[in-house]
């Protein structure tokens, strides 16, 4: 397919999808929302690649994503891109970018934020964002645990 590479930033609240990856029902996945909403835009089937998946669930602050497309004006893209999503998918920034760029393939780094609220009482409005454990933790085992992810990894598998 002709056209450009985009790069594109966005931010999403994954509490009502099955995840990241397209499933046969777009809606409930983030790629088929941002795929169907892309595809209106340029008037052709457009398909992304994301930098990662996140499965059901999970949410993301920055995750890079690249498409080729027919050439338009970014900013008009994104502009339109923003409305024509749900209110918790958001599209932060669009540009073009090198032809060769991949989302997944070019990323450089990731990472990942695990939050525990620590308390017996609930946490009303953070709930979707972490884990309630209500016991003691163990710091100690905490901090060994954490030390085997210190440092460069291949977590390809």
């Amino acid at each position: 397919m002709g056209g450009r590479t985009y790069r594109l930033i966005l931010a999403y609240d994954g509490t009502r999808y099955r995840g990241w990856q397209r499933l046969p029902q777009a809606e409930t996945t983030v790629q088929g929302r941002v795929e169907r909403a892309l595809s209106e835009i340029f008037q052709q089937p457009i398909e992304v690649q994301g930098s990662g998946r996140t499965d059901a669930g999970v949410h993301a602050r920055m995750q890079v994503v690249s498409f080729r497309a027919p050439e338009q004006c970014p900013e008009r893209v994104l502009e339109r891109l923003r409305r024509l999503l749900p209110e918790d998918i958001g599209a932060m920034e669009l540009s073009y970018a090198a032809d060769r760029f991949h989302a997944r393939l070019s990323a450089t780094s990731k990472t990942y934020v695990y939050r525990v609220w620590n308390s017996p009482v609930p946490d009303v409005f953070g709930r979707r964002y972490r884990v309630q454990y209500p016991g003691r933790l163990d710091v100690g085992a905490m901090r060994t645990g954490a030390a085997l992810l210190i440092g460069e990894h291949d977590f390809l598998s």
